[in-house]
């Protein structure tokens, strides 16, 4: 297992490669179908709301039960990576396969994709603290920063390659 933290310098994402087992501390954002489209939006209006440079976004709403990664491409989701990459999160958390355009965006930008295992009590475990970082009117689809200690995940997407 490798240990990741962030926000993430390029070059530790540059060393990991698909099938790596990662470990993620530090901050994370969460968004999903409601928050991810409105993050790209503000962001094309020159209107920064977050600080994206290094960071990791897991596709995950934030209720009482906790966090579980959401299917990553929903249209409203993996539409948004791409855009998000190239913003400055080079770390994407979900599940399931993307499509070829995006892996290469995500190539292009410098991004990976990490799946994690769909378990809301050992990844709500590892949450130390959350709070609402934008889009709050969404309730739970709102993004969050969670602090995260030991996030596990499995690269399936990095440099041009795919797991899937």
């Amino acid at each position: 297992m490798k240990k990741v933290n962030t926000p993430v310098d390029e070059k530790t994402i540059q060393e990991l490669q698909v099938g790596d087992q990662i470990l993620l501390n530090g901050p994370m954002l969460t968004g999903r179908d409601a928050a991810l489209p409105q993050l790209v939006n503000s962001l094309k209006k020159g209107k920064k709301l977050l600080n994206l440079k290094g960071s990791a976004i897991m596709h995950t709403a934030v209720s009482g039960a906790g966090i579980a990664p959401t299917t990553s491409n929903k249209e409203e989701i993996e539409g948004s990576m791409g855009y998000l990459a190239k913003a400055g999160v080079l770390i994407h958390i979900g599940k399931g396969n993307l499509s070829e355009d995006t892996v290469k965006s995500l190539n292009e930008a410098g991004a990976i994709f990490v799946v994690t295992p769909p378990v809301a009590a050992l990844l709500t475990s590892k949450v130390k603290s959350k709070k609402i970082a934008a889009f709050e009117k969404e309730g739970m689809e709102a993004m969050f920063e969670l602090e995260v200690e030991d996030i596990p995940g499995i690269v399936a997407i990095a440099h041009g390659e795919s797991i899937y």
